[in-house]
């Protein structure tokens, strides 16, 4: 990650505009900051780009005004919008492809600096996985482990519950001043006290089942490792292993009876590599201070999209050339790169511009698939 530095309020504004705007996630953000070299411009950008990549109506981009409405709802709900590259970002969540480029964050942001362990498992969790989840969050935070969860029933609440006194983050699915479930209510309000909610979506956003994978990536992200403490198959819980796994963290999993389908995810994560946790001393060893795991960082996203420097030229021979290749199938971006014979660079551009017209979905593993 590039030095820290924090946006003046212009660039704030328009970065706002920018991830908000029309078919931009954050991996789209990034090509288009890496390519104008600011929001600024890419959002001047925006309309041309889209048009080449063949759509006939105008792209949605907020105005200024709709975004001063969003920062001063932000505001009136006591959080702060932190950015991508700024002191208070989260330092391992920068290095993730598709971090967030903007977080609204409510409570104490100094606990985004701190190492940070998440804990994750089942909504109907049993007595004693909670009682482990509660006890192990502690023991990790008296070990200067922040506890990252995503504010669930079960055992995401033990493991907050746990980490309240040491330091915990709540990450949430909803906009930043919803709270979700109903019953995690005081829990939801002692972490904005004492720990810190973190909200990708805008304010004001209801929970919805499609914002929760995208919360997964964020707690696993922000975090040298997962614990999974009971999981059934299929669960939210593996979504976030598999994640963490794509992002290079650790994996933990603590196993259980065979008899109890909470535990049939955990022991599946054991069989194929996971770390077998029954204590805390078991992540201590494997990410303490030095150690090989708690040093190693995957690159950060703004070097993963190479720089297109030719002309309109090339890219009006790529495009079919891309094109054709296309399908609703996913394919690896590298696989294109191959079957065309034309830079990366070039791959990519023609990308930026499909799905900016809205004509491809960008999916996990750098994969693209044609709408």
């Amino acid at each position: 990650m590039a030095t820290a530095r924090t946006l003046n309020p212009a660039e704030r504004l328009d970065w706002l505009r920018l991830i908000r705007s029309e078919n931009i996630g954050p991996i789209t953000f990034y090509q288009l900051l890496a390519r104008f070299g600011s929001a600024t411009a890419a959002l001047d950008a925006l309309p041309d780009l889209a048009r080449r990549g063949g759509r006939k109506g105008p792209l949605r981009v907020p105005t200024r005004a709709d975004a001063l409405r969003e920062m001063a709802a932000n505001e009136r709900a006591g959080a702060k919008l932190i950015a991508w590259g700024e002191p208070d970002y989260p330092p391992a969540l920068a290095a993730v492809e598709d971090a967030p480029p903007l977080m609204s964050a409510r409570g104490t942001l100094a606990l985004t600096r701190n190492r940070a362990i998440a804990i994750v498992g089942a909504r109907n969790a049993s007595a004693n996985g909670k009682r482990f989840a509660r006890e192990i969050a502690l023991r990790l935070g008296q070990s200067d482990f922040t506890i990252v969860s995503g504010l669930a029933r079960g055992i995401d609440a033990a493991a907050h519950e746990g980490a309240l006194d040491t330091g915990t983050i709540g990450v949430l699915a909803t906009g930043i001043d919803q709270v979700y479930p109903q019953e995690n209510r005081a829990l939801h309000e002692a972490i904005a006290e004492r720990g810190l909610l973190l909200a990708e979506q805008p304010i004001g956003t209801e929970p919805l089942a499609r914002h929760f994978p995208r919360r997964n990536r964020i707690i696993s992200g922000a975090s040298l490792g997962v614990l999974v403490v009971e999981a059934a198959f299929k669960s939210g819980s593996l979504i976030t292993a598999r994640l963490a796994l794509e992002q290079g963290r650790e994996i933990f999993a603590v196993p259980g009876s065979p008899l109890d389908p909470r535990c049939r995810g955990t022991n599946d994560l054991i069989r194929r590599g996971a770390h077998l946790t029954e204590s805390a001393d078991d992540i201590l060893g494997e990410l303490s201070p030095g150690s090989p795991l708690a040093m190693r960082a995957p690159a950060a996203p703004f070097d993963r999209s190479p720089l297109f420097h030719g002309g309109e030229g090339d890219l009006d021979r790529a495009r079919p050339l891309v094109l054709e290749q296309l399908s609703p199938t996913p394919v690896p971006v590298d696989d294109l790169v191959r079957a065309t014979g034309l830079t990366a660079a070039l791959v990519a551009a023609v990308l930026l511009e499909f799905t900016l017209a809205g004509r491809l979905e960008r999916q996990a593993g750098n994969r693209v698939a044609l709408l």
